[in-house]
């Protein structure tokens, strides 16, 4: 070692050529080893994917089918018939035999007016009536006798005109008197108020003892036809061509559903109107559909979902609703492929029938889609599938 003034030492040449090799060898074999390991995120995620325990779900095959070709809407549920039941003449009510709520039949007794009045009217227009053609029999015998008269000479020609005048008087009042009887007793059968439809009825809004006056603001009760019964919706006017189209060839059929605390239920009619313009505010013309309705399960005022038939598609690709997911770039479904690995495949939805969605592109029947568990699941990782049927 050689020691000079100006450093504190200095080391041999041979020994720092030497450390500075094994740096760089270092770091050549840490960098290539950091190179080896490396790799691309999708890589790491299949890789991951694979690793991971199979994700147990539910699945079912896509079917092709035929499948009814249906719009549906929500619709309102309105009487057949609707009457205000009202008073045709002033009176008091001396009876209203039957109760709120009550089915009743055209013709039944409703409500029953104090009707002595009007029959005391009647009585006197029946009197004037004979009177009148009492007196016209009179006139008559004078205008006999004096044509007999006028044929001898006997009396003048403006004496004759006078008692024939008196007869076409006559004649005249009795017809009065016979347009005042009828009058009378229409008066007096408008005193039993019945029911002018099949129909149920609704509360009723006065009370025995009243009194009522003749078409008053107030309807003393009011009934609705149920039974048959209609069904108002509106549909989008793009469907408007098809609609019109399937009505000329044959009658559509209407399905109404309900969902209330006994579970569905459904009734069955028939399209009976087009409305005939399409509401510019809203795009959708107005349809309606009437329904037997003998069981009364529509009722007025209710909500239904109209599900008008226009016939049916053939070899329809079927898929339960269920296994269509919805992401940022649009529908999709998992398909499980064969190597049971889960698959994310954009689909193209044409329609939802029922718990059924029609796909128009993406599927082909045979194939398995993941109905439950999609929330477990990624692309490429491995599935352990159930078959729906099998899920209980």
């Amino acid at each position: 070692m050689v020691w000079h003034r100006s450093k504190r030492y200095t080391a041999w040449p041979g020994a720092s050529r030497a450390l500075c090799g094994f740096v760089i060898a270092a770091a050549i074999a840490l960098g290539l080893n950091g190179c080896s390991n490396k790799d691309t995120p999708a890589a790491t995620d299949v890789k991951a994917a694979k690793g991971a325990p199979a994700a147990p779900v539910i699945v079912a095959e896509v079917t092709q089918q035929t499948v009814p070709l249906r719009v549906q809407a929500i619709g309102n549920v309105e009487p057949f018939a609707t009457v205000a039941v009202k008073a045709r003449v002033d009176g008091q009510i001396v009876d209203a035999p039957f109760r709120d709520g009550q089915d009743v039949v055209k013709g039944q007794t409703l409500f029953q007016i104090d009707a002595r009045p009007l029959q005391a009217l009647l009585k006197q227009a029946q009197a004037n009536l004979l009177r009148d053609k009492a007196q016209l029999e009179r006139a008559r015998a004078q205008e006999v006798r004096y044509r007999d008269l006028l044929a001898k000479n006997f009396v003048s020609q403006d004496a004759y005109a006078q008692f024939r005048t008196n007869v076409e008087t006559a004649e005249a009042t009795v017809s009065s008197d016979e347009a005042a009887v009828e009058t009378a007793k229409l008066q007096f059968e408008y005193t039993t108020i019945r029911s002018p439809i099949n129909g149920r009825t609704g509360k009723i809004m006065i009370q025995l003892g009243n009194m009522v006056k003749a078409n008053d603001t107030n309807p003393l009760v009011v009934i609705n036809q149920i039974s048959p019964i209609y069904l108002n919706f509106a549909v989008p006017e793009q469907y408007l061509g098809a609609i019109r189209a399937a009505m000329a060839k044959h009658t559509l059929k209407v399905e109404a559903s309900l969902t209330d605390s006994h579970g569905a239920s459904a009734a069955n009619g028939e399209l009976a109107f087009i409305d005939n313009a399409v509401d510019t505010t809203t795009g959708t013309v107005k349809l309606r559909a009437v329904f037997p309705n003998q069981g009364k399960l529509l009722w007025p005022g209710q909500f239904a979902t109209a599900n008008l038939t226009l016939g049916q598609q053939q070899d329809a690709i079927v898929v339960p609703s269920q296994a269509v997911q919805t992401g940022p770039k649009g529908q999709f479904v998992f398909v499980v492929k064969t190597d049971m690995t889960a698959e994310q495949r954009a689909v193209v939805v044409e329609r939802v029938e029922g718990a059924q969605t029609v796909i128009s592109k993406g599927l082909t029947p045979g194939e398995k889609v993941v109905t439950i568990g999609q929330v477990r699941l990624s692309p490429g990782i491995k599935v352990a599938p159930k078959s729906d049927t099998a899920k209980s």
